[in-house]
């Protein structure tokens, strides 16, 4: 198994995969066009033989945080080791960078834990995350993700308000 940095011509299968998981909420849906203008976030596993069999992808929020996203593997290659490759690559990809706080959304933390990630109780403490992406989510009022961070939080934000707790409840949220 192969795992390397996304070129153009896996557009498609990452494309493909994503939003495979997007019907449910798993993931959420992107076009064809924001897989293409994001390919170079992208990782992926190919087996030995050029078979696509997995991708993932590291957003870069700033120095401060990036985000593991869109971490997904064909069905038929579950428990091979992709994933873990994968998003070993990812990590490694943001220690180049030199960012420590990585984050990442999930309904499966037990795969991460292994990984160094813990659970973030508390979301509004990721605001980079919630400004970005949350905004927009079907699912805003009922997230039924895990928030998880390896490293420390971040206690900078740069998309927008970094909201304390009691700001929060006094808004309603």
């Amino acid at each position: 198994m192969l795992v390397r940095k996304a070129r153009l011509h896996d557009a498609s299968n990452v494309y493909d995969l994503v939003n495979s998981l997007s019907h449910d909420g798993t993931l959420l849906k992107r076009s064809f066009a924001e897989v293409c203008e994001n390919i170079r976030d992208f990782t992926v596993a190919v087996s030995d033989s050029g078979i696509f069999l997995g991708c993932g992808a590291l957003h870069l929020y700033g120095p401060h945080l990036s985000e593991v996203r869109s971490i997904v593997i064909k069905p038929e290659a579950r428990a091979q080791g992709a994933g873990g490759r994968i998003l070993g690559a990812l990590i490694d990809e943001a220690e180049e960078h030199g960012i420590q706080s990585v984050c990442l959304f999930t309904r499966i933390p037990d795969f991460f834990f292994k990984y160094g990630f813990r659970v973030v109780e508390d979301k509004t403490e990721l605001p980079d995350k919630i400004f970005k992406d949350c905004q927009t989510c079907p699912r805003l009022h009922r997230c039924d993700e895990v928030a998880m961070v390896r490293g420390r939080i971040p206690r900078v934000s740069i998309l927008g308000p970094r909201i304390e707790a009691e700001q929060l409840v006094r808004i309603g949220g």
